[in-house]
């Protein structure tokens, strides 16, 4: 059996005060001082256990979202002196779809690089857009062997993104008479990729790139951000080629596991330049995520690419279109395509722009996807608040617009990462499933809320239509 993926956390705290979502009122003049057992100490989630640090820090520990507003402080406490409110800055937090919840599971994540577990339970919607419209099976989780986090089993979760031969031939001594393609592999199915709508520096690019090496996967990078800075981790590289800009990097192209060639008119005539140079590079194709991109998919893939990258917008939609659909649906589309036409076993599909937690990256490649792309998540690691100062020209409140502690940041991601490779096995494991490339397409593996209220309110409301219109 080979070696079991590990991914090696490290607690990396935030150099700056952190936003909670409720803070404590504590009336210290009513306190009796003589509690053995005081509240604080029981606290599960160790919110007061440095009280005295964060005093010198002029922090209030109630302020970090390490608190899971379990309330037992307000509840247990004999005294009485404790009662939670809203934090104000809490409420500015995010955006509509990047919420303030993602964002605090975010940095719990790239903090400790454990799952975030509540103690409150779960107070959200039972449905929702998007991604919370789909929920995924659960039916083996309770046999108790499925437990691939602790070691009992072993869950591989590596991806290829290179070509693969619809089926070998052989010569009449046995061997292999067609040639067989380089296998590039990662070890998670989660690329990444610094955002272009976030404040970008030398610095925190580094911090990716490294994280991207430690991970065993790849960082897509143009090839005018690849500075000497970050050749040291050209093997983790995949340059993102505009026109036939590859002639100009040259020394690079020879370094590079692979090369994504952007979407333009001359495309087709760089994928053959590029088989001429590198006949052995894998090549990806990078598109905008549009309504007709199961089509594209096809052209692609007949032409001969290793794996397509579709982009969609920063909330998970199609671009170029006034009835965007979200991203499950075009991933779900593009997938049954290739399947319908015979060709899903020669491409790898990616796909990026609204891949906020954990579950998205599962569902995303329940619906069809090989692989996601994670780029606003990268910023979000470093502390970034998604306040979009840096739009503006203003400067970031975290600094990030600065230079940034090279190993504290690749940390923190490897931290988030790690967080999700654990919750990746937790889902596969309780499905029964042990390869990422089995949950592939496994659409049965799940439940969607629309076909859900078909199958239930159709027959009672006179059919789909009705439905609908209600």
């Amino acid at each position: 059996m080979p070696k079991k993926y590990h991914v090696a956390v490290k607690t990396a705290p935030p150099r700056f005060p952190a936003i909670g979502k409720y803070t404590t009122v504590e009336f210290k003049e009513d306190c009796a001082g003589s509690c053995r057992a005081c509240v604080k100490k029981k606290c599960v989630y160790g919110v007061f256990k440095e009280t005295h640090e964060y005093a010198l820090r002029r922090i209030d520990p109630e302020y970090l979202y390490i608190c899971q507003s379990c309330f037992r402080c307000v509840q247990e406490c004999t005294k009485g002196i404790f009662s939670r409110v809203i934090n104000p800055a809490y409420k500015n937090l995010g955006t509509a779809y990047w919420r303030r919840d993602i964002l605090h599971r975010l940095w719990y994540q790239a903090h400790y690089g454990k799952i975030p577990v509540s103690g409150a339970g779960y107070r959200g919607p039972f449905t929702g857009k998007g991604f919370d419209a789909m929920w995924t099976d659960m039916s083996e989780i309770v046999r108790p062997t499925r437990d691939g986090i602790h070691g009992r089993e072993y869950i591989n979760t590596s991806i290829e993104l290179s070509r693969r031969l619809p089926f070998l031939t052989f010569a009449p001594d046995g061997g292999p008479d067609c040639r067989v393609p380089a296998i590039l592999e990662i070890s998670i199915p989660v690329l990444l990729q610094w955002p272009e709508h976030l404040v970008k520096t030398e610095s925190a690019l580094l911090c990716a790139a490294g994280a991207a090496a430690r991970l065993g996967t790849l960082m897509l990078l143009d090839p005018e951000d690849v500075t000497e800075a970050l050749l040291p981790y050209a093997g983790s590289i995949v340059c993102r080629i505009k026109g036939d800009a590859f002639q100009e990097s040259a020394p690079l192209m020879e370094k590079i596991p692979m090369v994504e060639v952007a979407d333009g008119p001359d495309r087709t005539h760089i994928l053959a330049q590029l088989k001429k140079v590198r006949p052995n590079l894998p090549v990806a194709a990078g598109l905008p995520l549009t309504p007709d991109a199961p089509e594209q998919a096809v052209a692609l893939t007949e032409a001969g690419v290793d794996a397509i990258h579709f982009y969609a917008t920063q909330d998970g939609h199609e671009k170029n279109t006034p009835s965007p659909r979200f991203l499950k649906d075009s991933i779900r589309s593009v997938h049954l395509e290739l399947v319908a036409r015979g060709l899903r076993q020669r491409v790898n599909l990616l796909f990026s722009g609204g891949i906020a937690m954990a579950e998205h990256m599962a569902k995303a490649i329940i619906c069809g996807a090989d692989g996601v792309v994670a780029d606003t998540v990268l910023p979000v690691a470093l502390e970034c608040r998604l306040c979009f100062r840096c739009r503006e020209g203003l400067s970031c409140p975290v600094a990030l617009d600065r230079p940034v502690n090279r190993q504290w940041g690749r940390q923190r991601i490897v931290n988030l990462l790690g967080a999700w490779h654990n919750q990746l096995i937790e889902v596969m494991g309780a499905m029964g499933i042990r390869e990422a490339r089995r949950l592939r397409g496994e659409i049965g593996r799940s439940m969607q809320f629309e076909d859900l209220e078909q199958e239930i309110f159709a027959p009672i409301f006179g059919g789909k239509k009705a439905v609908e219109s209600a």
